[in-house]
């Protein structure tokens, strides 16, 4: 799984790695960049047009107190505000006597100010820098050195409807956040997730594996990794399918009800639970 994720990751860095570009041209920057929310010592670009003075340093860094200084102008608040609103401030502040009719465009050179997190089974969880206006999952699941061989098949993606600074936001607590529940085989094959994209303050909680047991007439006995939905067939192809004495009609589940372990009897159609045992009968002729 590592290897493959691995590879995805590097075939999506280099299919998404910019051509060189002309000069930009007056106009408004691109939505993802506008909606994009400013903090310090992130390292922005502001072109004024038909201003060749003002462009002999296009590349400023917003300061620790959210200013940022600009010539003429002075000191001017940058961090909470968006891309869009920064834009605008700058505008008016120019135009107060400076320059007729300014038009500029910001842009964001480095984003040092806004994080995603990787909480549980990876292998290095905590703060992800983010590498744009948004980051893809696949990308920040790679840079949390992917998930551990302990890992569920599946991941939880968290986007708090207000992030704590500094804090992942675990699945149970935020009541409000949004959950967004992937299939961590679905990663591999690029049938879901490669699309998910990560806003600032989102975490992506990668649990631990849940279990489940099979024993007696299958090939592989032992435990196995449940995939949400597994049905009692699923769960025997898992463990090699059936041995030559295996019936399909003699399977019990013995499972934990109300703190009282209850054996029950079992079709191939039945929904697997976690710490389950599936003890496969032998046929009787």
């Amino acid at each position: 799984m590592n290897l493959t994720i691995s590879f995805m990751i590097g075939l999506l860095l280099f299919t998404q790695t910019p051509a060189a570009q002309p000069p930009p041209r007056p106009g408004p920057a691109p939505d993802a960049n506008n909606a994009y929310v400013i903090g310090a010592d992130d390292v922005l670009n502001i072109y004024v047009f038909d201003e060749p003075d003002l462009n002999q340093a296009t590349k400023y860094r917003v300061e620790a107190d959210g200013m940022v200084t600009f010539a003429l102008v002075g000191r001017v608040p940058a961090a909470g505000l968006t891309i869009r609103e920064f834009q605008e401030r700058l505008i008016a502040k120019l135009s107060e006597g400076y320059i007729r009719n300014p038009q500029l465009r910001v842009e964001v050179e480095s984003y040092r100010s806004q994080n995603v997190y990787v909480s549980g089974e990876v292998r290095s969880p905590g703060k992800v820098p983010m590498s744009g206006p948004t980051m893809p999952l696949i990308e920040a699941l790679a840079l949390a050195g992917s998930p551990t061989a302990q890992a569920s098949s599946e991941l939880i993606v968290v986007h708090p409807k207000k992030a704590k600074p500094g804090e992942p936001t675990l699945p149970d607590d935020d009541q409000d956040a949004v959950r967004t529940r992937i299939n961590i085989k679905d990663l591999q094959i690029g049938k879901a997730g490669i699309g998910v994209m990560l806003q600032a303050g989102d975490t992506v909680f990668v649990p631990k594996a849940q279990l489940i047991y099979i024993s007696g007439m299958v090939r592989n006995s032992g435990s196995y990794v449940l995939d949400p939905g597994m049905t009692v067939q699923q769960a025997i192809a898992l463990a090699g399918g059936l041995n030559d004495r295996g019936s399909d009609r003699r399977i019990t589940i013995a499972r934990m009800v109300n703190n009282k372990r209850v054996v029950l009897k079992a079709k191939l159609t039945d929904i697997v639970q976690a710490n389950d045992t599936i003890e496969i009968g032998q046929r009787l002729f």
